[in-house]
């Protein structure tokens, strides 16, 4: 029995068949209807005005919960954010569906018609995969999740695609793999709502994760993973999306195409930059202009073939700020003006910005321990002007420099 006076459920812990059967009814259709215009609403008031009309408790929380999870997963998901439904952590583990789209399309171009999904959560990459024309088996151990990614699948009338199963993901894998295809697979990086950054504590484990890489699999992990947990021979890319990195993948097997590639996602446009990860950027004395790698670039390890790509050099050895003569048009960089070089002193930075007359400051750092908020607090800016304080080293010393964001 669901405790209706419990502001947790519905956006925490788990969801059951019966719930997501009792949601997509008709009369659940019409309470997510009602709890939407009450989603911004104190839960428990919310809960008893869905009651008061004559639903019961169970189907006032669950609609009530959705609703709040339909709210954050606009951001991610757009429109279709008011058809799916969603548990709290699938909502959050979900890939993109720009970066999922991508993805099911290299699939589907690489000669694939078929996808086993293990590990499916709500089906992000499920639907995915349907709507690049590739059938989909679908699996989840958990079987709220598995008809979370079921009733998803139909209500995008995907249902035909999209087999959904619920079982064990190595399981299942032992009992299909003889059929063909691609393996897809994310595992669970979250228990309990928070962060698993261990790759021996995801779900499935490294070492099953690890028995597909021989095999046409592509497998999401977070981007934090470790290069030397990488296996020889698979293709690790990072992705970002409008600057923020989202997602490892490791494409193996027959999949892979070179060691190290870093892709970029701005709205429609995508750019990709490829390597093997194991060189140095050059080391040169300061230049005018800075271009700050994209997240993706720098945990690919790539910055020396960017450097290479907009003739740029380093600072210091393995400070990945870049530095140019001149303004270089990229989008797997930001690029800065460099109007002024000061050694690092809390003092003398403090007397810049007033003779500046700067009072807004965006304060950035690499390569030197710091906490920007606490230096901005000690800077005490105040003036009509803005400016970003990029804090590094440069030749082994603690350098600020004032720039101004290039426009491109």
């Amino acid at each position: 029995m669901v405790d209706a006076a419990d502001p947790g459920w519905g956006t925490i812990g788990t969801v059951t068949p019966e719930q997501v059967t009792m949601l997509r009814s008709a009369a659940g259709r019409e309470a997510l209807t009602a709890a939407a215009a009450l989603a911004d609403t104190d839960l428990l008031a919310a809960v008893e005005r869905l009651r008061r009309a004559g639903r019961s408790p169970e189907l006032a929380a669950a609609a009530l919960g959705q609703a709040r999870l339909r709210q954050r997963g606009a951001g991610k998901f757009g429109a279709d954010a008011d058809l799916l439904l969603f548990t709290d952590d699938g909502l959050q583990q979900a890939t993109r569906p720009v970066v999922a789209a991508r993805r099911a399309r290299r699939l589907a171009a690489a000669g694939h018609t078929h996808v086993l999904d293990l590990c499916c959560g709500i089906g992000s990459d499920a639907i995915a995969f349907a709507r690049a024309g590739l059938a989909v088996t679908a699996v989840d151990a958990d079987p709220g999740t598995a008809a979370v990614a079921a009733a998803n699948a139909a209500e995008l009338g995907l249902a035909d695609r999209i087999e959904v199963r619920v079982g064990d993901a190595a399981t299942v894998h032992r009992e299909l793999s003889g059929r063909g295809g691609a393996v897809f697979c994310d595992p669970a990086r979250r228990a309990g709502g928070r962060r698993v950054f261990d790759p021996a504590a995801y779900s499935p484990p490294w070492d099953f994760l690890l028995s597909l890489t021989g095999s046409a699999a592509c497998l999401k992990l977070g981007p934090g993973i470790d290069h030397a947990l990488l296996p020889p021979g698979v293709e690790a890319e990072w992705v970002s999306v409008r600057g923020e990195v989202v997602e490892a993948a490791l494409w193996c097997g027959p999949l892979a195409r070179v060691p190290r590639r870093a892709t970029v996602l701005d709205g429609t446009s995508a750019a990709e930059l490829t390597g093997d990860g194991t060189r140095e950027a050059p080391v040169a004395p300061l230049r005018r202009y800075l271009y700050e790698p994209d997240g993706a670039v720098l945990r690919a390890h790539l910055v020396a073939e960017l450097a290479e790509a907009i003739d740029g050099s380093i600072g210091e050895p393995g400070v990945g700020y870049l530095y140019t003569d001149a303004e270089v048009a990229t989008p797997f960089a930001r690029g800065y003006r460099i109007d002024e070089v000061l050694p690092f002193s809390v003092k003398r930075l403090r007397a810049a910005l007033r003779a500046r007359d700067i009072g807004v400051v965006t304060i950035k750092k690499r390569g030197i321990a710091l906490d920007p908020d606490a230096l901005r607090r000690s800077l005490k800016p105040s003036g009509a002007g803005t400016a970003t304080v990029l804090v590094t080293r440069i030749a082994g010393a603690p350098t600020a420099l004032l720039a101004r964001p290039l426009a491109h």
